[in-house]
C-alpha cells in the first residue's frame, strides 16, 4: 500500500471514529438511519446508500432508510431474501462487492423499475447485533473507480457501531413506551378492580349491576384499543413498521373509507359531504397506512361531533401536494390544549368525558403521515368545531413510469 493510500485510509478512519460519536448523540431512529446512510456514502465516496432491516419472523427484508430518494418511493419496499443481493449478505453474513449488478445473478431489479434509479455498482455489509444479523447496509455507484476492499473494512466497521447503535435505539423506545404505557393502564385497571369488587357485593341492586358490567366493557374495550395502537407507535418508532408502497389514486380510497363510516354518520344523525378536485394525481404510499390516518380522523370527527352536525372531507392538489381536509362541527378544542394534540397517551379533558379513547390515535397518524413525507395539522374553535388537514407528496411523473 502507497503512503498516499495510507494516509487516506487513515483519514476515513479518523473520521469514522468521530462518526462514531455522532451515532451515540442521538436515540431517534429515523435521524440515526439518515446519519449512517449519508456517513456510508461519504466514507466509501459512493453516489448513495440505504439501510435494509431484517424481519427474522417473517424472514424478510425491507427498506428502512436511503439518501438519494424521498422515503415514501423506497421505505418499507420488500426485498426478497432467497433472491437478492442484500438476501445474500443476510444469510452468509460476509459483505459482497459487485463491480456490475447488472450482470449478477442476485440483483434485484424491480426496485430499479419502481425507483428510476439504476445501480450500477454496489457494496453491501451485514449489520450485526449481539451476535444477529438485523439488516444490511449498501452504498452503490462509487463515484470514481470501483469499490475496493479499503471501502469494504471502513464499511464493515460502520456497520458494526451502527448496528449496535440502532439496537439502542430500538431497545430505549420500548423501555420508554412500556413506562408510559404501564402509566396509562394504571386508570382502567384500577376502574376494573373497583367494578370486579361491587360485584361480589350481595346487595347490589340489578340495576346497579348492569351499570357496572357496561363499566366493565367499556374499560376492556380501551384497554383493547390502547394496547393495540401502542404496538403501532412502537413500531413507527423504533423502526420496524413496514410501509407496503405503491402507487396508488386516492378516489377509491377515500370513497372506501367513507363507506366504512357511513353506518355511524347516520346513527348520529350528521350530514355528510365529500368534495374531490378533477384529475387528483396519484401518491406512493402504503395504502393501508393512510387509510387508518382517514380512518381515525373521520372516527374523531363522529365522536366529538354535536348531533345533526356536519362532517366536510375536501381533497385539493395545491404545488406538489394533495390536501386532504377532514372538518366537523363538533365541540373543538381550546387554545390551551392544541401544542399537545398530537402528544402519546394526551386526551383533551373535555372530549375525554365526552368518548373514550386511548389518546394514541392521533399520535400514530401524524408519524404514519411525516413518515409518507407528509405533514398533518389542526385548527380549531371552541363551539365551532375542527378542521384537520393532510399534506401528502404527490408523484411527480418523472419519478415514476407506466412500464
Amino acid at each position: 500500500m502507497s503512503k498516499d493510500s495510507q494516509s487516506t485510509l487513515l483519514e476515513r478512519y479518523l473520521r469514522l471514529n468521530e462518526i462514531s460519536l455522532d451515532l451515540t448523540s442521538t436515540l431517534d431512529i429515523k435521524t440515526l438511519l439518515n446519519r449512517i446512510g449519508h456517513a456510508a456514502a461519504d466514507l466509501c465516496n459512493a453516489q448513495a446508500a440505504s439501510i435494509l432491516l431484517y424481519d427474522e419472523n417473517k424472514q424478510q427484508l425491507h427498506f428502512e432508510s436511503t439518501t438519494n430518494l424521498d422515503e415514501p418511493l423506497m421505505r418499507g419496499l420488500i426485498v426478497p431474501v432467497d433472491s437478492s443481493i442484500a438476501g445474500w449478505i443476510v444469510l452468509n453474513r460476509e459483505p459482497v462487492i459487485i463491480d456490475d449488478t447488472q450482470k449478477d445473478a442476485r440483483h434485484y431489479s424491480k426496485i430499479a423499475k419502481f425507483t428510476n434509479v439504476t445501480t450500477n455498482s454496489m457494496l453491501g455489509v451485514p449489520l450485526i447485533a449481539k451476535g444477529k444479523v438485523i439488516g444490511v447496509l449498501e452504498v452503490i455507484n462509487r463515484i470514481e473507480g470501483n469499490f475496493s476492499e479499503d471501502d469494504t473494512d471502513v464499511l464493515m466497521a460502520l456497520g458494526s457501531q451502527a448496528a449496535v447503535a440502532i439496537e439502542n435505539a430500538r431497545l430505549f423506545h420500548q423501555s420508554d413506551l412500556i413506562a408510559e404505557l404501564v402509566h396509562e393502564l394504571r386508570t382502567p385497571l384500577s376502574s376494573l378492580n373497583t367494578a370486579a369488587h361491587l360485584l361480589t357485593r350481595a346487595d347490589l341492586s340489578s340495576k346497579r349491576q348492569e351499570q357496572v358490567i357496561a363499566a366493565i366493557q367499556t374499560e376492556t374495550t380501551r384497554l383493547t384499543e390502547m394496547t393495540s395502537a401502542f404496538l403501532d407507535v412502537s413500531r413507527l418508532e423504533s423502526g420496524r413498521t413496514q410501509f407496503n408502497t405503491e402507487i396508488i389514486d386516492l378516489v377509491p380510497l377515500l370513497e372506501e373509507c367513507a363507506s366504512l363510516v357511513s353506518g355511524k354518520v347516520d346513527e348520529k344523525g350528521l350530514d355528510w359531504r365529500m368534495e374531490i378536485q378533477d384529475n387528483l394525481p396519484q401518491i406512493a404510499a402504503d395504502k393501508d397506512k393512510i387509510k387508518q390516518v382517514l380512518l381515525n380522523l373521520l372516527s374523531n370527527a363522529i365522536k366529538y361531533n354535536r348531533p345533526d352536525g356536519n362532517i366536510m372531507m375536501s381533497v385539493i392538489v395545491e404545488g406538489n401536494d394533495i390536501i386532504i381536509t377532514i372538518r366537523d362541527t363538533g365541540m373543538g378544542i381550546s387554545e390551551v390544549y392544541m401544542e399537545h394534540l398530537f402528544e402519546k397517551f394526551y386526551r383533551v379533558e373535555t372530549a375525554e368525558k365526552q368518548a373514550p379513547g386511548s389518546g394514541l390515535g392521533l399520535a400514530i397518524s401524524q408519524r404514519i403521515v411525516e413518515a409518507h413525507n407528509g405533514r398533518i395539522d389542526v385548527h380549531s374553535e371552541v363551539g365551532v368545531g375542527t378542521t384537520f388537514r393532510v399534506y401528502l407528496p404527490i408523484m411527480l411523473p418523472e419519478l415514476y413510469s407506466n412500464d
